[in-house]
């Protein structure tokens, strides 16, 4: 009807259905909305306008342009989506206050180079979160929204949808999953070992000493994983080409390159070990006897830690090595001598 082209999609879900709609379109922009009548078709117009300027990627703002009463549930309006929506905007800088608004332009060509490969409600998000990365260039404009003409209830999910937006976020930002809260652990774990490796910590009444330090010692060891962990995932999504190189991959791939890594993880594990031995000589010199805990367990904790960290050091720079692995091309041909 009216030159429309309906298709099928054998897959059930929103990211389904939309992937299949871009990759059947003919023109170069697309303009997508939901198809319950919420939105105002006869507002591409000004879609069309800004992809016409140049823009790669056109999204609504309904907040700013208006939700009529009843269009959209309490928690979305006033939780969830402006709570994601900001989530979104720390992580990746992309100038959206809406990311969830369900009409949208696009230049075609530009969308499909983004790879979006989600198939449920996520696809909102990954779209806007691509396009940034991939740094598109993004307008966002007041749009209005209705209340549905649906006659059955909506598959939204509040808190199972929400979760899978916010779990695509954390994935594709490692920097916020997995560097910053391990950097705040290995920092206040640095310093509160500094500070008790001497001797006990007093504030005020309050007497900080071994069992203090041995938390210490694990904040730091926590932060030494977290920070592994980024380095995996920085450099895992970079050569599956999912993100583009950055600032962050390129001193992920030099702090942990192998013999790097190893003879960091090497220096740390015989520095622990040289620890041990001199509590092994006082030990000895004891008798082997009853030692204060105070005084060896300053020698004990920190050669537990380094050893364990430079063993787990050396490991990490095997298993960044394996996932930087890169194909070298087609094997060389060669041909039998004949006789």
């Amino acid at each position: 009807m009216a030159g429309a082209r309906v298709i099928r999609v054998a897959e059930k879900g929103y990211g389904n259905a939309l992937r299949a709609g871009i990759e059947s379109a003919n023109g170069k922009y697309i303009i997508m909305a939901d198809g319950d009548e919420s939105y105002d078709l006869l507002a591409s117009n000004s879609f069309l306008e800004k992809l016409k300027d140049g823009y790669d990627f056109v999204i609504g703002n309904r907040f700013k342009g208006g939700i009529e009463k009843g269009a959209m549930p309490f928690l979305h309006r006033y939780l969830g989506n402006p709570v994601l929506s900001r989530v979104g905007r720390i992580f990746f800088g992309v100038p959206i206050h809406d990311f969830h608004c369900g009409m949208r332009g696009f230049n075609r060509d530009k969308i499909r180079s983004l790879n979006l490969t989600t198939t449920g409600m996520e696809f909102a998000s990954e779209m806007i979160v691509k396009a940034s990365l991939r740094q598109l260039k993004i307008a966002e404009i007041p749009t209005t929204l209705k209340k549905d003409k649906r006659q059955r209830p909506s598959h939204l999910n509040t808190w199972g949808d929400g979760w899978r937006h916010l779990r695509f976020l954390l994935l594709y930002s490692p920097a916020w999953l997995f560097l910053i809260p391990g950097f705040l652990f290995f920092c206040s774990g640095f310093f509160a070992s500094a500070m008790l490796l001497s001797g006990p910590v007093y504030l005020n009444t309050i007497r900080l000493d071994i069992h203090t330090l041995l938390y210490a010692a694990s904040s730091l060891f926590i932060g030494l994983q977290l920070i592994s962990f980024f380095c995996f995932a920085k450099i895992f999504v970079v050569k599956k080409g999912l993100m583009p190189e950055d600032f962050l991959y390129k001193i992920s791939s030099f702090v942990f390159r192998l013999e790097r890594s190893v003879l960091l993880g090497l220096l740390l594990g015989v520095t622990g070990f040289i620890l041990a031995i001199t509590s092994y000589f006082e030990w000895r010199s004891g008798n082997f006897g009853d030692l204060d805990p105070s005084h060896m367990l300053r020698k004990v904790i920190p050669a537990t830690f380094l050893i364990i960290s430079g063993i787990q050091l050396g490991v990490n720079g095997f298993l960044i090595s394996i996932l930087s692995l890169e194909s070298q091309g087609n094997p060389p041909k060669y041909s039998e001598d004949v006789d």
